[in-house]
């Protein structure tokens, strides 16, 4: 395109602005709404795209208890190296024997590459440790570095310390490594003792800086992003990985409390499943476990909701046989039924004890249990119903969460829905990866039946039924799968129906949540991160002015029916074909006595609008948050430029009018953006 034809572009496009027509809003309020759970916008989180070892997890060593498969995944050995099966934990029983080479110049050693890499910072300490023994009795010493393999000058050491190590028996050993500058690949060697034979168990390094400054803790940036989002409810361990490929592969919490040394290893479910981006040494230490994601509720504010096993394995990977019959299910059963006990009970019950042991002798008080993920038909409905009975009958307070499958329409979506009803579950997961026309409403079937897909999906269910829960939900754009600008817009449109909504929708959480840039198999997704930076995608940020802004209770907000003639009728704001692509909610928040709106403008052209602000009079000063973007709709947040679409803080002046002073807000919202107004009562 040259400059003639450009200027013509935006000639066109300043004259569409300037002519389109201004969609006039009345917002009661006065008359206050349903209320707004403090669920509504969350958290969900699966172990996928080494969102857990190698992303949350602030764990830096791979495999460090040699339990993989190949039990020296993730390590290179020099010298008299042999793997031992006797030790001091039962659920990991392996460790490595370092010898003597009988040599002067020939050592003992064992290197950990971690995943992809270690990322270390210049002047900052790490904490090491290591389970060891002298098996003959005596004094070892082990000598510890930090290095740069790909280093071109004299010394690969970014940092070393050593361990002295006594005795027969297995005891717990550390020491603090603070390397001189930052490196984002680092390797950790351990050095045998050259003379005496030495055990190693469990070697293990962790950033002193965790969150929280837990010594099993999490990644302080990529969990101060959660935290950043102010969720109201963290959906947890997944996903898929809650089935397993197979019932043995299955995500087992009971594995995943107690000593972190004792934890066993698990097959992620999704380590072979995407041929197309493959990591065969993708599993899961569960040292980022149930008793941890409790923890990050309590941090967070929010509550808990883990999501346990029906029995099934995944319905897509397997047929009837794989699956637990009707009369196995009573250790599944008894799953979910302790693991309340481990959430809710005393200290002295046998799961609160598990609890108390570890720290945390108070209940975190748990509310909600999912039970199934993404299950579908009679063999979900079937086996359901003993949990919900057995659920309800010794903890009649908890919210049961079932699903309707991986549909978000259709014939098997809607039985899944009777069923649920039938079992009177108290939310319903939906699931939707969708395309642009779905979120933006325009999506038909086959048959070319519009399906109830947008922001008006809500408007109308069922209001005697269970609530939904809005459980993985993402805009998959056409041929653009990944966290462009565009389609975070469109998640925004359809959050207004969301919100709009509150009296059906309790909760709801996009998905996937982590990304590694080298480990990713899944897109798009919500925070990505290398090894030591990170940056957050276009839709968090949509979440977060969601999160932050969500209110007390709803508003009415509607505009009058162009299809009206004589202009009595009104609709909500919300259609991609009467209006223009405009959609808008609003809501009160009772602790700032705010009224909040939310304007989502979906089109290419800049939007006129005027907002009445009914029952409310004189000249205020609205306070605006904006998401916007200046270049193009594919543009996407990176490493290198975390910051180029990022909400912006402004004001708006909104005038009186008329003989009653009635308070109204005029402004022009910009093509492809998501604006909020906060006007005090």
């Amino acid at each position: 395109m040259n400059l003639k034809q450009i200027s013509c572009a935006f000639a066109l496009m300043a004259s569409l602005s300037a002519s389109a027509q201004q969609h006039v809003m009345d917002v009661n309020t006065k008359k206050l709404g349903a209320p707004v759970s403090s669920t509504m916008y969350g958290l969900f989180f699966e172990d996928i795209n080494y969102a857990a070892d190698g992303g949350l997890y602030a764990e830096l060593v791979k495999n460090r208890s040699f339990e993989f498969p190949n039990p020296y995944t993730g390590w290179d050995i020099s010298g008299k190296v042999t793997l031992m099966n006797d030790g001091p934990f039962d659920k990991n029983p392996h460790y490595v024997r370092l010898a003597p080479s009988g040599h002067r110049d020939k050592h003992t050693m064992i290197e950990n590459h971690g995943f992809f890499g270690m990322g270390v910072k210049g002047g900052e300490e790490y904490r090491f440790s290591i389970w060891a023994r002298v098996p003959d009795g005596g004094n070892a010493k082990l000598w510890i570095d930090l290095v740069d393999n790909a280093t071109m000058g004299d010394d690969q050491k970014l940092g070393n310390a050593s361990v002295d190590v006594s005795g027969k028996e297995w005891k717990k050993y550390t020491a603090i490594l603070k390397p001189n500058r930052t490196f984002a690949k680092a390797h950790l060697r351990v050095w045998g003792d050259s003379h005496v034979t030495t055990d190693v168990e469990h070697v293990s390094l962790f950033p002193v800086n965790t969150y929280k400054g837990r010594e099993n803790g999490m990644r302080q940036d990529l969990a101060k992003a959660l935290e950043d989002l102010h969720p109201g409810v963290f959906r947890f361990p997944g996903g898929c990985i809650v089935e397993g490929t197979d019932l043995a592969t299955r995500y087992q919490w009971k594995n995943t409390v107690g000593p972190v040394e004792n934890r066993p290893l698990n097959e992620n479910r999704w380590h072979y499943t995407f041929t197309n981006r493959y990591f065969p040494d993708y599993f899961q230490t569960y040292g980022l476990g149930f008793f941890e994601f409790f923890q990050l509720c309590e941090d967070f504010g929010c509550e808990p909701l883990p999501v346990l096993s029906v029995g099934l394995a995944c319905q897509f990977q397997n047929g009837d046989d794989a699956h637990a019959k009707m009369d196995e299910l009573q250790p599944f059963i008894d799953d979910c039924l302790d693991l309340i006990e481990f959430a809710n009970g005393p200290a002295d019950s046998k799961w609160g004890k598990v609890r108390a042991d570890m720290g945390h002798p108070a209940p975190f008080n748990m509310k909600y249990l999912g039970i199934g993920n993404e299950q579908w038909d009679t063999p979900y409905y079937e086996r359901l119903k003993p949990f919900v009975k057995a659920v309800r009958e010794k903890y009649p307070n908890i919210k049961i969460v079932g699903t309707s499958g991986p549909d978000s329409e259709g014939a098997m979506f809607e039985k899944g829905w009777v069923a649920m009803k039938d079992q009177k579950a108290d939310l319903v997961d939906e699931h939707f990866y969708r395309n642009e026309e779905w979120f933006l409403g325009k999506a038909k079937d086959r048959d070319g039946n519009k399906l109830n897909c947008g922001a008006l999906r809500y408007d109308s269910y069922d209001r005697k039924g269970p609530k939904v829960f809005a459980g993985e939900y993402a805009c998959h754009g056409r041929g653009k799968k990944w966290n462009h600008y565009e389609t975070s817009i469109y998640e925004a449109a359809f959050m207004t129906g969301i919100e709009r909504n509150a009296d059906i929708v309790e909760m709801a959480t996009y998905a996937p949540l982590f990304a590694h840039v080298e480990g990713w198999q899944w897109r798009p997704d919500m925070i990505w991160y290398d090894n030591l930076r990170t940056f957050n995608s276009v839709s968090y940020y949509v979440q977060q002015m969601y999160a932050m802004n969500k209110g007390t209770n709803v508003l009415s907000l509607t505009t009058k029916d162009p299809a009206d003639a004589k202009g009595k009728k009104t609709i909500p704001v919300a259609g991609q074909d009467v209006l223009d692509g405009l959609h808008a909610t609003a809501v009160y928040e009772k602790s700032t006595n705010e009224v909040i709106i939310k304007v989502v403008n979906t089109s290419m052209q800049d939007q006129p609008i005027k907002i009445n602000l009914l029952d409310m009079k004189g000249e205020r000063t609205a306070q605006t948050i904006t998401l916007k973007h200046a270049g193009s709709p594919n543009d996407e947040n990176t490493l290198d430029n975390p910051q180029m679409i990022r909400p912006e803080n402004g004001t708006l002046a909104c005038s009186a009018t008329g003989k009653k002073q009635q308070t109204e807000l005029n402004d022009r919202v910009p093509r492809l953006s998501f604006r909020i107004y906060k006007i005090k009562k």
